[in-house]
């Protein structure tokens, strides 16, 4: 696609109005913007390693709305994803982009998005899986019974 910026840490383009990545850098941001992005969600802790100082301040003055989800990776919450499933419903007719620090958060709540109904649950998967497998929590959080005892495998690391 066109306006795909691939260089984004695990980038991915769900639909033409909806991309997902882990955490872009300002410029980065600066070029989300260029490519249409009206609004921002981010999943990933202000404390994360590797998240900006300001996202908030650097997306306002790109003229962007930002929308904030903290989520705890190590214990994501059923609040976490109906704030998430609120914002993406709220933000469906403009162009959004969704990121944590990795992609993994957001893939995983794409993918337990589509499975309760609201997308291409094969799709969503697809796109889970060519950057992570999650264990643990995470399994329980997706619906993935069988491998909440599995550690989590990362793609280009342990698969």
């Amino acid at each position: 696609m066109a306006h795909d910026l691939p260089h984004i840490l695990n980038w991915r383009r769900v639909s033409p109005l909806l991309t997902t990545s882990g955490q872009p850098s300002e410029a980065e941001l600066a070029q989300v913007a260029a490519i249409g992005v009206a609004t921002v969600i981010n999943l990933g802790p202000h404390d994360n390693k590797g998240a900006l100082d300001d996202e908030a301040g650097t997306l306002a003055a790109l003229g962007m709305g930002y929308v904030y989800i903290p989520v705890d990776f190590e214990a994501p919450t059923q609040d976490d994803f109906e704030r998430f499933c609120e914002a993406v419903a709220r933000s469906s007719a403009q162009m959004v982009h969704v990121h944590c620090i990795y992609n993994a958060r957001v893939s995983a709540f794409f993918y337990r998005h589509a499975c309760e109904g609201d997308g291409d649950k094969d799709a969503a998967f697809a796109r889970m899986d060519s950057i992570w497998r999650p264990g643990g929590v995470w399994a329980r959080f997706i619906g993935e019974e069988r491998r909440i005892d599995d550690p989590h495998l990362y793609a280009g690391e342990d698969y």
